[in-house]
């Protein structure tokens, strides 16, 4: 087990051409709480990719989205209300290849759910992104998982990240599915707090992030101490705590499609 005196690997380039990269996943209840305190956990988390639920989604949505972007020196690659909530941000150290907003099949009477994606390059890794916030019914929740699972293999890229706000803790259905696919990072090196909701009190383990086989994981958890940050900034900042996970990417796949 990593422990918090062990702090997550800086993002940096390896000499062999794969990439250490910090990806957050964090669920920003459509910016309604205390956004300098959301601004500060993220830049605290100096992160390379941004897997964002409940960004906002109504009246000048991309200004608002734009706006948090600014705020943690980061900047916008796909998502927000063209992908029901879900959002996409990274760092400069991320070349953009393409992206695909993706709506998912609507069950009437509940909200509408998407996926954010992209495939980006860092260094010299070809990698495929994808932001979830699956639904709180369960049988359309177990659909979705399965529908990210389908989106991860059709974006032709020989590595993936999946992050999001579940609404399914560890033993359910939709997380057993995504887990038996993919590595549960929190799983395989474990790092930080693990539980997720709510901030105060947190009682559930509903975020997560995901990699596919290949990615070295070295470490994912809630983090219990940032730079700049005070307990109350985590409370203040959203409804949920974030995941943060530090990855390695092989090097390959240069040509793309």
């Amino acid at each position: 087990m990593v422990t918090m005196e062990t702090p997550l690997p800086d993002s940096r380039t390896e000499p062999d051409g794969s990439a250490v990269i910090r990806v957050l996943s964090y669920n920003v209840r459509s910016l309604r709480d205390d956004t300098e305190a959301l601004a500060r956990v993220i830049r605290a988390c100096a992160p390379d990719l941004v897997c964002v639920q409940e960004a906002p989604r109504f009246f000048r949505w991309r200004k608002a989205a734009a706006r948090l972007a600014a705020m943690t020196d980061l900047v916008m690659l796909s998502g927000g209300a063209t992908a029901a909530g879900p959002l996409l941000l990274c760092s400069l150290r991320a070349t953009v290849e393409r992206t695909e907003d993706v709506l998912l099949p609507r069950t009437p009477g509940l909200h509408r759910r998407g996926l954010a994606t992209a495939v980006v390059r860092i260094a010299g890794t070809r990698l495929g992104v994808v932001s979830c916030h699956l639904s709180l019914q369960g049988e359309e929740r177990r659909a979705q998982a399965e529908a990210v699972l389908e989106r991860v293999d059709a974006m032709g890229v020989p590595h993936a990240v999946v992050a999001g706000d579940l609404n399914d803790v560890p033993e359910g259905k939709a997380f057993r599915r995504l887990a038996g696919r993919l590595q549960d990072c929190r799983t395989v090196r474990p790092w930080g707090g693990e539980l997720t909701f709510p901030p105060g009190a947190p009682r559930k383990r509903i975020d997560a992030v995901f990699a596919t086989g290949g990615i070295e994981v070295l470490g994912c958890g809630v983090p219990e101490s940032l730079p700049g940050v005070t307990a109350a900034d985590l409370r203040a900042a959203t409804d949920h705590l974030p995941v943060l996970a530090a990855l390695r990417v092989p090097a390959g796949d240069r040509t793309g499609a």
